[in-house]
């Protein structure tokens, strides 16, 4: 039976949207490998807008909204499953070393004491903070390091056992009727017409008329986004019971350490932030560094028996905010990113996502945390695309072209829109690519008088060095240029496959984390480098299940290129001509087929050779062009490339204008009515 809707990952965000959506009346599962292998498992339950400090404004908003929603939520968590979750208003203390620079120091609190009185807000924090001079800090909480000479206390920042919530939650979700699917690997979201039809799981393909992907630090092996794991390792001591009291009742957070106590006598003590990919186990490198601080912080911790060591994988994205929100995908949600506030986003996440999927009503702040940040700071900036155009009002030149000077121009009718391949947007609708150029210096000219925003780079040479591919990972600015990187070389579809993962690693190790394009070349055929149609098909429908964006390289063939959308591929890109031949368009009437029929962008691909082509094919309708060999090959390739860019823009321009009826007669230019005649 077909759920409402089907959420990809078993930690804390997971958990608290499924409740909400259940309580709200939706039919829900969860799908998970290991519930206890989630970062919630891993984490120290700090609940700490204040003693955080976050500089970004919605960042700060979204954690204190969250942070009072939590005496309410975890309340009624124990009111269904009897589970306390260690929630504990106790506030946070964040001590300050005498070599220290963190908060104002000792001079500057003081005089900000003395200007507005013991309470203080400090800077980009909304939640009171009070300063505590030397003798107050330590009166407040004994046993502090002796270099510690003040800090800041927020009353309003409290903690929760995260272990306790996450076996809170679990068993409310169970016993709400939460359909829970564990120890089940999910292997690839599969994706029609920007729509998600599935998920490809260990156990068969799972289906629901909505999705929700909050997989945590695994998101990126699913979906194209800008998730990476950064591990944290943690231990945990324990209180003797021959002390009598708890000797810390409140949560230290210090210099690159916290110090987490928990009512049972246990003292969580975290954590590292590790830049490791998904490398599992404690080191002791790693634990004696924590140890170290821990001590000086705290220093009768050293006396207290070592009770527990383990680590975990925060999702990080580049800056450091979770992504929230709407997806390429119209039915899926994305919950990701959460970094080192997890535990504290749960209940705000799991409102402001459940409003959004039930009821279409998004929250203003959700605008701060959507996907889409990343792709406008990235390598989608518009590029120089359109040739000059004189009107009677103005001159619309390559510098300034764009459709709100159209819309303003005699050109209104022209309304068009950016390129968009899986969910990403280009304003170039010229690939070109690396290989056959003389050298390196007339490639990166070529590739800039192009305009190009897409360039295709064959994995296999690049990772050999093969001649004209040495130092090409370098040779462009990746921060300006989308990477598609291609499986050139790939007789077979395993092959391609294996080589097609590669490509996603060279990509993410140049910088485009979210990069999961490639294009899809399974070429058995040496002579006529023919691409093989059943191998294609295959390898395309394995590496859309693990979440790439498929652009094949086809025959003009209409039957496999409605197969290939069908099985998720991003585009289409039937050949012009046997690749490198340089012989134009000899399969214009196969061409047109696709594109008539196509819901996909239809990039022509292989064997134009001059730019009275390109514009031929832009003319039919085409999306986009790849061209390699015409530039490369041409006397002056950097010419040949703007000539190409040139034609591109003409091409579409007059497809868009659509051109004249043709006639089997003459039709005379001027009328012959109003005439004079003797």
């Amino acid at each position: 039976m077909t759920s409402d809707v089907l959420i990809i990952g078993g930690g804390v965000i997971s958990m608290a949207i499924a409740i909400e959506l259940k309580l709200r009346g939706a039919k829900v599962t969860v799908v998970s490998r290991d519930i206890q292998a989630a970062a919630t498992h891993a984490a120290a339950g700090m609940l700490a807008p204040g003693a955080e400090r976050i500089s970004d404004q919605a960042m700060q908003e979204l954690c204190t909204r969250s942070l009072y929603l939590y005496p309410d939520w975890t309340r009624k968590l124990e009111e269904f499953t009897s589970i306390n979750t260690g929630y504990w208003s106790c506030g946070i203390l964040a001590p300050v070393y005498q070599d220290q620079t963190r908060g104002q120091g000792e001079k500057a609190a003081k005089q900000e004491k003395s200007d507005r009185g013991r309470e203080t807000s400090l800077p980009d924090s909304s939640s009171p903070a009070y300063w505590l001079e030397k003798e107050a800090i330590h009166q407040y909480q004994p046993g502090l390091g002796e270099e510690v000479l003040g800090g800041w206390w927020y009353p309003e920042d409290a903690q929760v056992d995260n272990r306790a919530l996450a076996q809170a939650l679990l068993a409310a979700a169970k016993s709400l009727g939460v359909e829970l699917k564990e120890g089940i690997v999910v292997e690839g979201i599969q994706q029609q017409q920007r729509q998600v039809v599935g998920v490809q799981t260990s156990t068969g393909v799972l289906h629901a008329q909505h999705y929700v992907l909050a997989a945590g630090a695994w998101s990126n092996s699913l979906f194209p986004l800008p998730v990476r794991p950064v591990k944290g390792q943690m231990l945990s001591v324990k209180v003797p019971e021959f002390v009598p009291d708890l000797p810390l009742t409140r949560v230290l957070y210090g210099e690159k350490i916290y110090i987490v106590p928990r009512r049972d006598r246990r003292i969580i003590i975290g954590a590292t932030v590790e830049d490791v990919g998904l490398t599992p186990h404690n080191t002791p490198v790693g634990i004696q560094t924590l140890l170290q601080r821990a001590i000086r912080l705290f220093p009768q911790i050293q006396n207290y028996p070592i009770q527990e060591l383990w680590w975990g994988f925060r999702p990080a994205t580049p800056d450091e905010l979770p992504i929230l929100g709407t997806s390429p995908c119209e039915n899926l949600t994305i919950a990701t990113g959460h970094y080192r506030n997890g535990i504290l986003l749960a209940p705000i996440t799991a409102r402001l996502l459940a409003d959004l999927i039930l009821e279409q009503k998004t929250d203003p702040l959700l605008c701060d945390f959507h996907y889409s940040r990343f792709h406008t700071k990235s390598s989608t900036t518009p590029m120089v695309t359109y040739p000059t155009l004189k009107t009677q009002n103005s001159e619309l030149t390559t510098e300034n072209f764009d459709k709100s000077q159209l819309r303003n121009s005699e050109l209104s009718t022209l309304e068009d829109s950016p390129l968009q391949i899986a969910g990403k947007t280009f304003q170039s609708r010229l690939m070109t690519g690396t290989g056959k150029y003389r050298s390196i210096e007339d490639m990166q000219q070529s590739v800039t008088a192009s305009g190009c925003q897409i360039v295709t780079v064959a994995v296999r040479r690049v990772q050999t060095n093969a001649p004209g591919h040495e130092g090409l990972a370098e040779a462009l600015d990746w921060t300006k240029i989308w990477m598609l990187p291609n499986t050139a070389g790939c007789q077979t579809a395993e092959e391609a496959i294996r080589v097609a993962r590669l490509g996603r690693e060279m990509a993410k190790l140049l910088g485009q984390e979210d990069n999961n394009f490639v294009k899809l070349e399974v070429i058995p055929d040496p002579k006529y480098l023919l691409p093989d149609p059943i191998g294609t098909l295959q390898a395309a429908e394995q590496l859309v299940k693990e979440g790439f964006a498929v652009l094949p390289y086809i025959n003009a063939d209409p039957m496999l290129a409605r197969h290939l959308e069908e099985a998720g591929c991003a585009t289409v890109m039937p050949l012009a001509s046997p690749i490198g031949s340089g012989q134009g368009l000899k399969t214009t009437a196969n061409i047109q087929i696709i594109i008539e029929n196509a819901k996909v962008p239809v990039v022509v691909d292989a064997g134009i050779g001059a730019p009275s082509e390109a514009a031929q094919a832009m003319e039919m309708g085409a999306d986009a062009l790849l061209i390699n060999s015409a530039i490369a090959l041409a006397q002056n390739s950097p010419a040949m490339a703007h000539a190409m860019n040139l034609a591109t823009v003409a091409g579409r321009l007059a497809y868009l204008a659509g051109r004249m009826p043709l006639k089997s007669y003459a039709i005379a230019s001027s009328p012959l009515t109003g005439t004079i005649t003797s």
